[in-house]
This record gives structure tokens, sequence and C-alpha cells, in this order.
């Protein structure tokens, strides 16, 4: 373990919520990072090589630049964004994704961590709880995309002396995410310091299940899987909570008097309502601190700071 606390990481999407919060794990876990973005990092301690990995020369200049051990790939052109330019989507995270893995190989990268996605399974059977081996039916580009770049790591890493390993992660909640388009994921956490009325809408039906993670769970997951001596697969569903709309409705209005939240007319869409983590859980030891139990300690920490 002393030799990989050496090693050097390259984080893409390293200015994005959950990019920043794996940074923030890893340095914590004492390695090196080389962190690179499309856009700047606002946070001076954790600058990026601006870098579009969708250009091959561009991400072939940072790895002659510095030496990389391990990846860990989070840059990716996000649903709501796929979906309106999906030339754009496979571009950055397919094209994207097989020059990060053929410079992986050329280079000598001994592990690569793909940040992958739920939305591969697509909306599932309300009642089916989903493993790593449900067969995978996105209904969007955007899971789409995550699921060929799967298959391209998969046949790397068959055929070359490298492990590629996918974390299929849900939705990413926490305070900071800057979402104009799911802001009620950060609104929960952020809107607790209230002291005057406000509202958080969440689109979704109270009697409907959503998955959740909390994003500093989602960094554990990943430094689990960089550190990891041996991994016995390479896919692995994140850790992550199955949580009713409704109950997530209570706990918030519980903890301030001063939000609403209002529940929508929707089911949720393109991904799974329940899903099996056992096979994280059982080889890493892992549990996740729950959503409520989050909520409860944002809540204390606004109190008393």
């Amino acid at each position: 373990m002393s030799d990989r606390k050496k090693e050097t990481i390259l984080i893409t999407g390293a200015a994005g919520f959950v990019g920043r919060a794996v940074a923030k794990a890893l340095r914590a876990a004492g390695r090196r990072l080389v962190l690179v973005d499309q856009v700047r990092s606002a946070d001076p301690e954790f600058p990026c090589v601006v870098c579009d990995i969708s250009d091959a020369a561009q991400v072939r200049r940072v790895f002659e630049s510095e030496r990389i051990d391990g990846i860990v790939h989070l840059a990716a052109i996000l649903p709501t964004a796929a979906q309106k330019d999906p030339s754009r989507a496979t571009q950055v995270n397919v094209h994207g994704s097989l020059n990060l893995l053929m410079l992986a190989r050329e280079f000598g990268v001994r592990r690569f961590v793909f940040g992958s996605s739920l939305s591969i399974y697509g909306a599932c059977p309300k009642d089916v709880v989903v493993s790593e081996t449900y067969h995978a039916t996105p209904e969007d580009h955007y899971g789409e995309t995550k699921l060929i770049a799967e298959v391209l790591g998969q046949s790397f890493a068959a055929l070359q002396r490298m492990e590629f390993v996918s974390l299929r992660i849900g939705r990413v909640t926490g305070a900071g995410a800057r979402s104009t388009t799911s802001a009620w994921r950060s609104e929960i956490f952020e809107f607790l310091r209230a002291t005057g009325p406000v509202e958080i809408r969440i689109p979704y039906v109270a009697s409907e299940r959503i998955l959740l993670v909390h994003v500093e769970n989602v960094a554990r997951a990943v430094v689990r899987l960089v550190e990891a001596g041996r991994l016995e697969h390479r896919i692995y569903n994140a850790p992550c909570e199955s949580v009713l709309v409704g109950e997530l409705k209570g706990w918030v209005e519980e903890l301030n008097s001063n939000v609403r939240v209002v529940v929508g007319e929707r089911e949720p869409e393109g991904n799974p309502r329940r899903v099996d983590w056992s096979r994280f859980r059982g080889e890493f030891g892992f549990e996740v601190v729950t959503v409520v139990e989050q909520l409860r300690r944002a809540s204390t920490a606004t109190l008393s700071g």
C-alpha cells in the first residue's frame, strides 16, 4: 500500500460536483493528483488543467507532461445536455473515453476507474431490485454513451494489462452541485439554513422511490476502488439508497419548518427504483451514511455554525 500511496491519479471532470469531492478525498488519502476539466476550477486548492478530452492531442499533452499511474474518469456531458446535443455528448462521453483508454494503454496506466451510471439499466419495473447482472437497456442518449464507454473499457481490459472498473452511480445529492435542471438535489441540504420561507420542488410523485447517494459516499467509494489491491469484479453498483419521495419531503420539512417541499406528478425516468449493491458492500465492507443522517448533520452544522 505504501507504493500505491506514491501513485499519481488523473481525475477528469475534476471541476464538477463529484470531481471536486473525489479530488478532496484522494488528496486526504495522500495521493498526488493531476486534475483536468474543460473549464477552469474556481477552487484555488484544486486547480485544473483545461483539457477537452474529446481532443486527443490535448489529452496526449497531459500524459506527456505527467506520469499517470491511475485514472478516475468522471468527465461527461450529463443527461439534459446530452438530450439537447447528442453529437457533443457522443464526442465527449464516447470518443473522449476512447482517447483516455488508448493513452492509458500506451502510457502503462495500472487502473482505470470509470464513473458510470445506473441509467445504464433504464427504468426497471418498480418491484425489481437491480444487480450488476441485470440486463442493460438504457432509455436515453446519456445512458447509451455510458454503456458504450463501459464496453470499450472492458474490451481494453480483456486485451491489455490494464484494470478497468465501472462504478454505476445513482442520483447524487449534496450541497454545492450547482445544477440547473435538478436543483433540489442540493437545495434539500442548502435550504436547511433558511431563516425565512423557502420552497423546494421535487418533480416526482410522493409515493415513488428514487435512488440517492450523497456525494461524500460516492467519493469514499471511488477511493476504495483506487486503493484496492485486487478487484474481484469489473462492474459495481455504487452504494446508494432507495428513498420514498414523500419521506424525503417529510425529513426536510421536519428539520426546518421554514422549508416547504412541493412534490410533482412525474414518475422517475431512466433509472431503476431499487438496486442491489451488496457486491460493493461485501468486498469492501462499505456502509453509507444515510440521506436522512446527512440531512441531520447538515442541519446541525447550520445551527452550530
